[in-house]
Formats: C-alpha cells, sequence, structure tokens
C-alpha cells in the first residue's frame, strides 16, 4: 500500500522539467546507439551489417535476466532520503555514459578483425545490458512515486517524449553534419569525428541526469517488497496479465518501426539520395513538429477520448503516410522528409502517451493483485522495448546484407533501390500491427483507467 507523502512540495514544473532531462540523458547514448552504431560498425570499422545485427538481437537474451533482475533489485531496495529510485540515476550515470563512448573507438580500425567483433560486442553488453539496464529501470520506475494522480503521470510521459524529442533532434540533426565527410563525391561517415561525437554526447549524458537527480522529487513512498521471490508464480502473473502484454506486443511492433525508420535513415539520406543535410533535416522537421504538435494536444486528446484509442488511431495515420510515399517515390529528398516527418507525427502520440500507459498497467496489476510491484513490471517491458531495438537493428542489418549492401557496393544503384524499398515497406508493416495490437490486446480503455484511479484512491484513502 502508498500514501502521497504531503510534507514535501507539490508536483510541479520541476518535476516535469526534471524528468524531461533523464529521457534527454538515455537517449544520447540509446539514439545514438540506435541510429548510427551500425553505420559505424559497417562503414568505418568493416564489419558486416549481419554480425552486428546478430549481436544486437544476441544481447538480448542477456538482458532478459539483467532486465528482470533489476527489476526485482529495484522493488526489494529500501527507501532513503532521496527516495526509492532516484539514487540509482546518480550511482549508474558515469558507467552508462562511459561505456557509450567505448563503443564508438575508430582508433581501432586497423586491428584484426578479431579484436574488431570482440571490442564492439563487449562494450555493447556493458553499455546495454548492464548500465542502461541499471538506470532506465528506476528512471522509469519512478514516475509511479513521483505522483500518484493519471493527469500529473500524463504529464510526465508527456514531458518525457519532450526529452527524447529533444535528444533526438541534437543527435539526429547535429551528428550527420558533423559526421559525414565528402570523399571522392561520395558522402561518408568519419570514423575519428564519431569518436569525438560519441565523447560529447557523454558529458550531456551525464549533465542530463544529474539535472534529473536534483530537479525531481519522489513523494508517494513506496516500501521495499520482502516477499521471498517465486520466479514461477512471477511468469504466471505477468504472462497472465493482458495488460502489460497488450503494451509489450505493441512497444516491440512500434520500436521494430521506429528504429527501422531511424536506423535506415543512415543508409536511404547518404547512399539513396547523397544528401546527409535531408537527414539533418529529417530529425530538425520531425522534432520540432513533435514539439509543436504531439507535445501539446497529446494529454488533452487521450484525456478526451483514451490513450489506447488515440495510439491506436494515430499510428495506422503513420503507416499510411508511407503507403503514399511508397507510391509516390519522390525523387527528391526533402519531399521523402516531408513522408518522414507525416509518419513520425503519427506515432508521435502513442510514443508522447506510452510511459503513462506503462503507469496504468502497474495500476491495473495493484488493483486485481493488491501488490504493487513498478520495477519488476517495469523491466518486462524495458526488455520488451530492448526487444524492439534489436529486432529492429538485426532486421536492418539482415535486410540489408540481403540486398548486398557492403562497403564496396554502398552506392550501387540495384542495392541503394533496395534502400528505398525497405524504409518505406517496415515502417507500413510495423505501424499497422501496433494499431492492431492496441484494438485486441491490450484491454485498457479509457473507461477501465478511469474505474482502476478511482479504486486505487479509494484504497489508499482507507490507508
Amino acid at each position: 500500500m502508498v500514501k502521497q507523502n504531503t510534507s514535501v512540495r507539490p508536483f510541479g514544473m520541476r518535476d516535469k522539467l526534471g524528468y524531461m532531462f533523464g529521457d534527454f540523458g538515455n537517449d544520447f547514448t540509446f539514439l545514438l546507439s540506435s541510429m548510427f552504431m551500425m553505420k559505424f560498425y559497417t562503414d568505418v570499422m568493416g564489419i558486416s551489417a549481419g554480425m552486428v545485427g546478430i549481436l544486437m538481437m544476441a544481447a538480448r537474451f542477456v538482458d532478459a535476466v539483467t532486465d528482470v533482475t533489476m527489476g526485482q533489485i529495484v522493488d526489494r531496495s529500501k527507501p532513503t532520503e532521496d527516495g526509492k529510485f532516484k539514487p540509482w540515476i546518480k550511482r549508474m550515470c558515469g558507467p552508462v555514459a562511459i561505456a557509450s563512448f567505448l563503443i564508438y573507438q575508430s582508433a581501432f580500425v586497423n586491428m584484426s578483425y578479431g579484436f574488431r567483433v570482440g571490442w564492439m560486442i563487449v562494450t555493447y553488453l556493458l553499455w546495454g545490458s548492464i548500465f542502461y539496464t541499471s538506470i532506465n529501470i528506476p528512471y522509469g520506475s519512478m514516475a509511479s512515486a513521483i505522483s500518484p494522480d493519471p493527469g500529473d503521470r500524463a504529464q510526465l510521459s508527456t514531458w518525457r517524449n519532450i526529452g527524447a524529442t529533444l535528444a533526438s533532434l541534437v543527435i539526429g540533426v547535429g551528428t550527420p553534419v558533423f559526421a559525414y565527410v565528402t570523399v571522392d563525391g561520395k558522402t561518408v561517415l568519419s570514423g575519428s569525428r564519431m569518436t569525438i561525437i560519441a565523447g560529447v554526447f557523454t558529458v550531456c549524458a551525464v549533465i542530463c541526469y544529474l539535472l534529473c537527480f536534483k530537479l525531481v522529487r519522489e513523494r508517494v513512498p513506496i516500501q521495499a517488497n520482502n516477499r521471498k521471490p517465486d520466479v514461477g508464480n512471477l511468469a504466471k502473473s505477468l504472462f497472465t496479465n493482458r495488460a502489460l502484454l497488450g503494451i509489450i506486443a505493441a512497444a516491440i511492433l512500434l520500436l521494430l518501426a521506429q528504429l527501422s525508420m531511424q536506423g535506415v535513415s543512415g543508409y536511404v539520406f547518404p547512399n539513396y539520395y547523397g544528401s546527409a543535410g535531408a537527414q539533418s533535416m529529417s530529425s530538425l522537421v520531425s522534432s520540432i513538429a513533435i514539439l509543436a504538435i504531439c507535445a501539446p494536444l497529446a494529454a488533452k486528446l487521450s484525456a478526451k477520448f483514451g490513450k489506447k484509442e488515440l495510439s491506436a488511431v494515430s499510428c495506422a495515420l503513420g503507416a499510411a503516410a508511407y503507403v503514399v510515399c511508397l507510391i509516390v517515390k519522390p525523387r527528391n529528398a526533402y519531399v521523402y522528409v516531408m513522408f518522414y516527418t507525416l509518419a513520425f507525427v503519427g506515432v508521435g502520440f502513442f510514443n508522447t502517451v506510452i510511459w503513462a500507459m506503462i503507469t496504468d498497467v502497474i495500476d491495473d496489476a495493484e488493483v486485481k493483485n493488491g501488490i504493487r510491484e513498478d520495477g519488476t513490471i517495469y523491466a518486462v517491458y524495458s526488455f520488451a522495448r530492448k526487444v524492439g531495438q534489436a529486432l529492429s537493428s538485426g532486421m536492418v542489418g539482415g535486410l540489408l546484407s540481403m540486398i548486398g549492401y557492403t562497403q564496396e557496393t554502398a552506392f550501387d544503384p540495384v542495392v541503394t533501390e533496395g534502400i528505398f524499398r525497405i524504409s518505406c515497406i517496415v515502417p507500413i508493416i510495423g505501424f499497422v500491427a501496433v494499431s492492431l495490437a492496441l484494438v485486441f490486446i491490450y484491454p485498457l480503455n479509457k473507461k477501465r483507467v478511469e474505474e482502476n484511479s478511482a479504486e486505487l484512491a479509494r484504497r489508499r484513502g482507507e490507508a
């Protein structure tokens, strides 16, 4: 049972800004990996796209252990004067940022192939499976402790997405401008510049995490869960939780489509269109559109129609934008940017409210079971997102290998034509599948969320 601590300052803008900086810090490493790691290792380090994709998928088997383990650690940890979740952000911000920086070491380009593959594997696992897990799960779980109010949590979700969008703006716009160079008339990625960029982002990530720690206040005391772990019962409760299964399915499919969009942009713009500037423009325009359209409207629309309802429709619209793009097949890079932006706005509404949907899932489980397990449920969801990330990387790597992409064939017309088709077809399938998962699997419509909120308020009022 949880009660709100009324002796601290009320929920307000400091909390929203602090939570925003938390995801800003997360995405300085997460988005850099999603958007540029495969490009770095294929084009700079000379490792096959299929090999990079296999690593990203194989790492998720490690995450199946580390994510749930970290969730259990968080649930069983005792609150400190800073709260139950905040201390982890301060403890782990340095290790996760440094591990990310180590991934992009172009100085090793002339080492043996085995060394380069080994370096990639070790640094990627340290970053994603250990350190990122140890900071992201407490950060995501913390939303429930900042405020018990569903409206406040929806605002936290919105501000978290603003943080992710700002990170996308910085990384997506700035990185192509500085990382690409022209060699013999071709736009290629510079390894040394990527190393410098990764170092800069390492510092930025730490600063953002510390701002999150400073500004956010936990005001809902959540006591340590001291029950003896029962893997069988845990698995049963998780896999019979339809709300959790629904949001997991939607999240995997969303990440599969969205990160494929972002990952393939590193190939479709420089290789098909021959324009790193258009890649920067796509991140700039789509990020501004998210901030101008999704951020101010998502909370209002979800309050009126429901988060599930809004997300299903918006993802379908995102798919429609790419259907038109595939048919039109624009020759101008900036017309492609327009379709990219329309699709990004479509899924942007789901991205804006998805974190509030996780707290809805946690509330629903508490209503059913009488026990609150923020860390464990968020850990399972976090693992699902990593599966989506891995599948997108593995799929993009596999598809690039299938069409014959290598350092030598990177600008072959047949290969670049295949890159364009991949850039449209994968998001179409992914976004349609997200809508179907939300409609037919995820049960928490507007009415049920409101009923759960009222029931928990009643229980806490009796505590």
